[in-house]
């Protein structure tokens, strides 16, 4: 394998398919290695030849985690220019809290943290989206710890979703679920008396339950220059996601497509809040109204980042040619088609039920138009190969299970309103 030394070098806090897909991204196009800091060792991490893995428990503990990023900066100090990514909202959120001491370190690729908390607590989102005519999921903003009298414009059944993702990963209560849906009001309750029980103190939004399957959701990757200018973006067609309770509402295949009226909403919004950096929007499709309504930004690249540099188009270049090269960028929307998945063909030919979809991806199958991240032809040697055709495969077991579970789940609910 080709290894290349360069004046920079990743350094990726994570052990998930985000870390993979960020290192591979860095290895395609300049074919370096990069650091992968993890509380556990993966196998598809830790086998890799293109990822130096070290296993740090406890970095859960910011305190913690900025002495040892601290000692891996002073490592290669004058060595190597370092660029710090996270795979989590905790991660990221650490880094923009603690800019003023790793900085000296590290270029940390996000924004800062008076704009962070502008944006990235989705009721503050919304009202941004207000002032700015974007369409969003009609939302009834519960506060923990008061009184709510939870009176809302809409009917069940509803979405209900953390305000403060970083804040919500360290909750931990009784049936927790990244997203949930609840179809009335007993068990809405009884889910908001639990996590009124848990470390959980911000807001939680109860929002409009927009019809239709996961084929309704779209993705877009946007980079801002340093001059907070939209310089790409990158649509994404979600086939299917995933449904279970952890990782809900995460891509699971996704096919590439353009969309001016998204983009330019996004921009509006990027360019008006000053934002630097890649941001991630979660948008979905209105049969109602015929609007895309936008229902969060993330301020990192998402877990199904790949489904950018998989259609040529390699996320890791912007901020590259950005902040290390200090290029002036050209305005760029992806236009190539391209199968982005995670998960089998006959997973997505089983749960995806749009006939046109299913050919498409038929099509795009057969002429090898297909990215799966994890598979990278210069990194499946040795052990990693069996792990990573053994977590392709399992998914299978995965979704029969929770169909399983979705089945049953139904037919309760069905026996109670009988």
């Amino acid at each position: 394998m080709e290894l290349v030394e360069r004046d920079f070098m990743p350094v990726i806090l994570g052990a998930d398919i985000t870390a993979y897909s960020l290192a591979r991204s860095f290895h395609e196009a300049y074919h370096i290695k990069s650091l992968v800091v993890s509380q556990r060792r993966a196998r598809i991490i830790s086998e890799s030849k293109i990822i130096e893995n070290r296993v740090i428990p406890g970095l859960d503990d910011v305190k913690f985690l900025v002495e040892k990023l601290v000692e891996i900066g002073k490592e290669f100090k004058g060595k190597k220019k370092l660029i710090l990514m996270g795979c989590g909202d905790f991660y990221v959120r650490d880094f923009v809290d603690n800019k003023d001491v790793l900085g000296e370190y590290y270029i940390i690729p996000y924004i800062d943290k008076s704009l962070m908390d502008e944006i990235v607590l989705k009721d503050k989102f919304y009202e941004i989206c207000d002032k700015l005519d974007i369409p969003h999921p009609k939302t009834y903003v519960y506060n923990c710890g008061e009184e709510n009298d939870l009176n809302f414009d809409f009917d069940y059944p509803v979405i209900a979703k953390t305000a403060n993702s970083a804040l919500y990963h360290y909750a931990e209560f009784p049936g927790k679920k990244k997203i949930f849906r609840f179809y009335n009001e007993k068990d809405l309750r009884e889910m908001l008396a639990n996590l009124e029980k848990s470390s959980y103190d911000y807001k939680f939004l109860i929002q409009d339950c927009i019809p239709g399957d996961d084929s309704n959701m779209r993705v877009l990757t946007c980079y801002c220059d340093r001059n907070s200018k939209v310089k790409f973006a990158s649509l994404g067609h979600c086939l299917l996601e995933d449904h279970t309770p952890s990782a809900i509402g995460n891509p699971v295949a996704i096919i590439n497509e353009v969309n001016d009226k998204i983009v330019a909403d996004a921009t509006k919004f990027l360019e008006y809040v000053g934002y630097k950096g890649f941001a991630n929007f979660d948008v979905k499709y209105d049969s109602r109204t015929g609007e895309y309504n936008f229902f969060e930004i993330n301020v990192r690249l998402g877990r199904s980042n790949f489904y950018v540099t998989g259609s040529g188009f390699n996320t890791v270049k912007w901020i590259v040619d950005d902040l290390i090269e200090q290029k002036e960028l050209t305005y760029t929307v992806a236009d190539k088609e391209n199968l982005f998945t995670v998960v089998p063909k006959g997973i997505i030919l089983r749960y995806v039920k749009d006939d046109a979809l299913r050919k498409k991806v038929k099509e795009l199958w057969r002429k090898g138009k297909v990215s799966y991240p994890l598979y990278y032809k210069p990194d499946m040697g040795g052990k990693r190969g069996f792990y990573v055709a053994a977590a392709y495969m399992n998914q299978y077991r995965k979704y029969y299970k929770v169909e399983k579970q979705e089945k049953a789940d139904a037919k309760r609910r069905a026996q109670e309103e009988a």
